[in-house]
């Protein structure tokens, strides 16, 4: 029988290194776009409180309740498109009251529970193999068609991590890869018309400066023009004077680019992927099975997160959208990045080192 609340031993360093994101986060952001406060610090409290809430549930019992989160990750996205808001032709937030939240992002971490369960409570036969693509298939259709690329893509991303996690056979890996690549057909066709263009315009952004590439030229730009110790906070031209369109959001790291420098850049990176490191430790200690497959796919998505939003910043991959863990604007992916990082502290045994 499985206890609600076990004892627990904080990693202090991982603890605080996600503390060093989010008050970067809050520094720089008061820096670019002021307008969001003082209303945002809401979120960040809030984000505080999720946190140490999953850190009193112990995973097995978070585990237990994995098909209730799968189907109410389908109601939620379901609700999603009949009474979500409407915002530049795409229907991904659900109003409450003053505040609205993104249903596919806290969809992404009570999905990455339902795989690891499902994925490790028995053996992964081939019968096995297709329901679990088949039950994916069925979110990731519906946060397509909201449309949100690169939620659908990590959503991908984390069902691989927890796959590579779980499955021993080879064979099911390679069947999954070739099921995905036969339907990236499909999805071109799912996509909005804005993010075809997106895709299209960026293998050669200078062929429409002042339209479709105006985004990534102007990220690119920004990064570029903080060189190495950066203008200083509230002195970035780009940021500023809004140059830098969605500085706040997409291109964060662009932001923190100019205002604090290459150093500052890099040091934000540096703290990524220290929390990316300690997640491999839990992995190599996590409580059970479905424990490691979890820490898999969360390790997988924040490092695909972070690949995929530093790549577009500076013009490496086309715009799709997604956020820096973190340390980008946007309430929803801010509190299911914390209760997902949180779950991950609960996922490993508490003798981690």
């Amino acid at each position: 029988m499985f206890k609600i609340k076990s004892p627990i031993r904080i990693d202090i360093p991982f603890v605080v290194g996600i503390g060093i994101l989010v008050l970067t986060s809050v520094v720089v952001l008061r820096s670019i776009a002021p307008f969001l406060f003082p209303f945002y610090f809401f979120y960040f409290i809030l984000g505080i409180i999720i946190f140490v809430s999953f850190l009193q549930i112990d995973f097995e019992a978070i585990t237990y309740f994995d098909k209730f989160f799968y189907i109410g990750s389908i109601v939620l996205l379901l609700i999603t498109l009949i009474i979500g808001n409407a915002t530049r032709g795409a229907v991904r937030w659900i109003p409450i009251g003053a505040l609205t939240i993104q249903s596919a992002e806290f969809a992404r971490p009570l999905l990455l529970i339902f795989f690891a369960k499902f994925l490790t409570e028995k053996e992964v036969n081939t019968k096995r193999f297709i329901q679990a693509l088949f039950l994916l298939a069925l979110p990731v259709f519906l946060i397509l068609i909201q449309p949100s690329l690169g939620v659908a893509i990590l959503t991908v991303v984390g069902f691989l991590g927890v796959a590579v996690s779980s499955i021993s056979s080879k064979k099911f890996l390679l069947i999954g890869a070739g099921v995905i690549l036969l339907a990236l057909p499909l999805v071109w066709f799912l996509l909005a018309p804005y993010q075809k263009e997106r895709i299209l315009t960026f293998l050669d952004p200078s062929l429409d400066p002042s339209g479709k590439g105006y985004n990534s030229l102007q990220s690119m730009i920004t990064v570029g023009s903080g060189k190495l110790l950066g203008r200083g906070l509230g002195k970035g031209v780009q940021t500023q004077l809004s140059f830098l369109p969605e500085r706040h959001t997409d291109f964060i790291f662009a932001s923190v680019a100019e205002e604090l420098g290459l150093i500052g850049a890099v040091f934000l990176l540096m703290v990524i992927f220290f929390l990316l490191l300690r997640l491999t430790t839990f992995m190599q200690n996590a409580q059970s099975p479905a424990a490691r497959a979890y820490l898999s796919g969360l390790f997988l998505t924040l490092f695909v997160q972070t690949l995929i939003h530093v790549g577009m910043n500076m013009g490496l991959l086309p715009i799709t959208g997604v956020p820096l863990p973190l340390v980008s604007s946007g309430g929803s992916s801010f509190l299911a990045t914390m209760m997902g990082l949180s779950i991950a502290l609960r996922a490993r045994k508490q003798i981690v080192p």
